[in-house]
């Protein structure tokens, strides 16, 4: 895998690290930061079902993944809309989880780069995982 994913990958996870850095250390507000933490969330989430949107486009699969693609933005927008707090940053990190898991039995890739892909991603979605507790915690 060419070092670019790896760098964009982890890239992302600035805004996942650095809002609860800031809330913590009160330098900023926790209700609009927990607005822009879960808003940024649900983005990313969606990113993933684009992922597997593609998959089947290219692969010409019109099967579970081609649905299973739209649930994490439904997801995302769902929880946005109707869910508050905790019980929000639950939803997504499941999602997330879910969306590794599904991700890992999937997606058509060679064998050598799903291994690759599949180490990133455990490593990125621990990582937001985690981030969701933390901001959890300092609520």
């Amino acid at each position: 895998m060419p070092i670019q994913f790896k760098i964009l990958g982890y890239a992302g996870l600035l805004p996942f690290i650095c809002i609860p850095l800031l809330v913590a250390a009160d330098m900023t507000n926790y209700f609009y930061s927990f607005q822009h933490f879960v808003q940024y969330s649900a983005i990313i989430l969606s990113f993933f079902g684009g992922i597997h949107w593609y998959d089947a486009l290219q692969h010409n699969r019109v099967n579970h993944q081609l649905y299973v693609a739209m649930l994490p933005s439904i997801v995302g927008w769902l929880g946005l809309v109707f869910l508050n707090g905790n019980l929000l940053l639950g939803v997504l990190s499941c999602a997330f989880i879910g969306m590794l898991m599904y991700d890992k039995y999937t997606l058509t890739m060679e064998k050598s780069k799903v291994i690759e892909y599949t180490i990133l991603r455990l490593a990125l979605t621990t990582i937001v995982v985690l981030c969701h507790l933390a901001m959890a915690l300092i609520a």
